[in-house]
């Protein structure tokens, strides 16, 4: 494996097209994957040879939910011609939802793979030794960004709260709104329930997975949710929002609910239904595990090659 860095955040599309035709297109490759990240490289309109456009997620409107307005508005124009530039290359997907995202923008389904991300099961697993906390507690793990809806997560806490439930909430991650939450978290007056350690190491995020009762992500759009099916892997289940990518790797009602994006009401009352009744918890607890097990990343790997073979074959 060789890596060659080029360019930086905002001039990589820039800079790798010129960085191709300067050094590497003397080279001979089988196969190019563009993974598009926030910004599509247009690749066939500069390389001809097979091509897979790998794609995790496509940001949409929801661009707007995080970024500066002109940034946003680049992004989501940026995204709006890919059925023009990529019309005839195969796709890579890490999920229905986002398949299907793709071919409302104009992409054929028949062109498109899906091969859903994985997990490891060997390291993320249930531990007797490492019971659940003692009281009802919640997680969130990931990055802290407005996009994200952590503060959702707070402030169906606060409903809890005021029923009287007890619990708390456990918030790991870094990202620029930290502060934000923080603010939240002092207005909701939830400074005795809600911890936010910040980074965690992969140990620890293993052990917050299977010590937390329940694990909350409440994101508008992912490309699969992998947290969800880390908690799985532990046998926690999961509330999350019903919404592109967290669908994929939650099933409702049988590892974990989802509730429409947004109402704090119906994502409190789920979680209040998980945080009292232990046989519910742990039934989905068991079911969340088993499903994880479908998941992992040498079938991902394999599924990825056996794909990219049937390119480089001209048979796909």
């Amino acid at each position: 494996m060789q890596v060659h860095r080029v360019g930086a955040r905002y001039s990589f599309s820039v800079a790798a097209p010129r960085y191709y035709r300067s050094v590497l297109k003397r080279e001979r490759f089988d196969v190019m994957v563009e993974d598009l990240n926030k910004v599509p490289l247009f690749t066939p309109l500069w390389y001809h040879d097979p091509l897979v456009l790998l794609v995790h997620h496509l940001f949409g409107s929801t661009a707007f939910r995080e970024a500066g307005f002109p940034l946003a508005t680049a992004t989501w124009l940026l995204e709006l011609p890919l059925h023009m530039i990529y019309h005839d290359v195969p796709v890579q997907s890490v999920s229905v939802s986002t398949a299907q995202d793709l071919v409302r923008r104009g992409l054929k389904r028949e062109d498109i793979e899906v091969i859903e991300n994985g997990v490891d099961l060997v390291f993320f697993s249930p531990d007797a030794a490492a019971p659940r906390f003692p009281e009802p507690t919640l997680l969130y793990l990931g990055r802290l960004k407005k996009y994200k809806g952590v503060d959702l997560i707070l402030r169906a806490l606060a409903r809890l709260r005021d029923e009287g439930l007890p619990g708390r909430l456990i918030v790991a991650g870094t990202g620029d709104y930290t502060e934000p939450l923080w603010r939240l978290r002092d207005e909701l007056g939830l400074q005795d329930r809600v911890e936010m350690p910040g980074f965690v190491s992969e140990e620890e995020k293993r052990r917050l997975f299977r010590r937390a009762w329940v694990h909350v992500l409440t994101s508008p759009k992912e490309g699969w949710g992998i947290s969800n099916l880390e908690a799985a892997a532990c046998g926690t289940p999961t509330v999350a929002s019903d919404s592109p990518g967290l669908r994929d790797s939650v099933v409702d009602g049988e590892t974990g609910f989802l509730v429409p994006h947004g109402d704090v009401a119906a994502l409190a009352a789920r979680l209040r239904l998980l945080l009292q009744d232990e046989a519910v918890r742990e039934r989905m607890g068991r079911a969340a595990r088993a499903f994880a097990r479908r998941f992992t990343w040498e079938r991902a790997a394999d599924r990825t090659e056996a794909h990219l073979e049937r390119i480089r074959a001209g048979v796909a």
